[in-house]
């Protein structure tokens, strides 16, 4: 019996993750080193958690508010104030949510009206399309360029928008290419958005996580752009809480009141003991992050350099913790490619064609784990790239 028939078409028609898909089969071969998950390898660090454990002797392990914990909104306004010089007000304008992913659901089900149109630059986060479906909008891929820095344009951007047009995603630093985007570029960006009256729906979960001296840009801090932006992070990446699902969404509290009523109504808050341990890390671990981050640099550099002595281009990763190199030379498809390098060489890596159409000749790899397996993973590759190109 097809029992299918009783799901929303919506629901039916979205393809599992092509992620997942090499997950399990990494999972069916001993020994592969994987370059997929994108997850820092790193613990929380004991003093985070130490103050989740102290909120469970104390107690303190009922429902929070439903928005969060009011003194971690504060902390999230705090944060917000230093790393982009904006005001977020914790009463009325900041969320706590289970994680950055349900806050893209949530703000996705507040804005969109059946037919609604959201711009998605691709390659992108897989989550960003089926959320806007699922909640009825119809999402509009807009293909970047490898020699544009797989950066969206003005010019794109204009040409995308339509009289159905609600809002645009933004994601920089970006996952999966790990290409940031400066402030004149936002800005540029934001002209196009002012002009038509088009939303920003802006993740910055890897705002912390940038390199070559630059610092973190926002949409939101474009001249007339703040009211106009819905931000949405968390510290999940910054301060390796993965497990925890704390994340947020801020925006004007017009738009906040909708999101929050999702919220409310079908998850009613966040993990208390995960909000004490995110409260922790907020105030007292800018060490901890930029620790974190040198890391993260260390193995950024390693990659970037032994890609570029494989031969295999791309555009130079600045930020989060992912390489997008070119695949293709060998003259095999994504799938192809990371298929029989898994088998051949137990290597792991996520076909680009996952984050897009665009994204077909790429693969992504993640540098959120030791330079040991990096260093393996490089191997084969090499050894990989090295074999075709004599077959061919």
């Amino acid at each position: 019996m097809n029992m299918q028939k009783y799901l929303k078409p919506q629901v039916a028609a979205i393809q599992p993750s092509v992620i997942r898909k090499f997950f399990d089969l990494a999972a069916q071969i001993e020994g592969v080193v994987s370059l997929g998950i994108g997850e820092p390898d790193f613990s929380t660090p004991m003093t985070f958690c130490e103050a989740g454990y102290q909120s469970m002797r104390e107690g303190k392990t009922g429902y929070s508010p439903n928005p969060g914990l009011l003194e971690l909104r504060q902390a999230i306004s705090d944060y917000l104030q230093r790393l982009l010089g904006l005001t977020y007000r914790p009463e009325n304008q900041i969320v706590v949510t289970v994680g950055g992913s349900e806050a893209i659901d949530a703000t996705c089900r507040a804005l969109l009206c059946p037919g609604d149109e959201v711009i998605i630059p691709e390659p992108t986060f897989v989550s960003y399309t089926p959320c806007v479906e699922l909640a009825g909008g119809v999402a509009v891929p807009v293909p970047t360029k490898a020699e544009n820095g797989f950066k969206l344009t003005p010019e794109q951007l204009e040409a995308a928008i339509t009289p159905k047009t609600k809002a645009v995603v933004l994601n920089y630093p970006s996952n999966p290419t790990g290409v940031v985007m400066s402030q004149d570029e936002l800005n540029a960006l934001a002209e196009v958005l002012r002009r038509h009256d088009v939303l920003a729906i802006s993740d910055e979960i890897y705002a912390e996580l940038i390199y070559d001296g630059l610092t973190h840009a926002s949409i939101a801090k474009a001249p007339g752009m703040q009211d106009m932006t819905i931000l949405i992070s968390g510290v999940s990446k910054s301060l390796a809480m993965t497990g925890w699902r704390i994340g947020y969404v801020c925006a004007h509290p017009d738009i906040l009141s909708g999101i929050y009523k999702i919220h409310q109504f079908c998850l009613s808050c966040a993990s208390t003991t995960g909000q004490y341990v995110a409260l922790e890390g907020l105030r007292h671990g800018q060490a901890e992050t930029a620790k974190m981050a040198a890391e993260y640099d260390r193995r950024r550099q390693f990659i970037t350099r032994r890609f570029a002595e494989i031969g295999l281009p791309m555009c130079r990763p600045q930020g989060a913790f992912y390489a997008f190199p070119s695949i293709a030379e060998t003259g095999l498809s994504s799938d192809e490619f990371c298929e029989r390098l898994l088998r051949e060489e137990k290597v792991a890596c996520v076909p680009g064609n996952a984050f897009g159409a665009c994204g077909e000749g790429y693969i992504r790899c993640s540098y959120a784990t030791s330079l040991e397996n990096i260093a393996r993973a490089c191997d084969g590759i090499e050894r990989f790239v090295k074999d075709k190109r004599r077959r061919s």
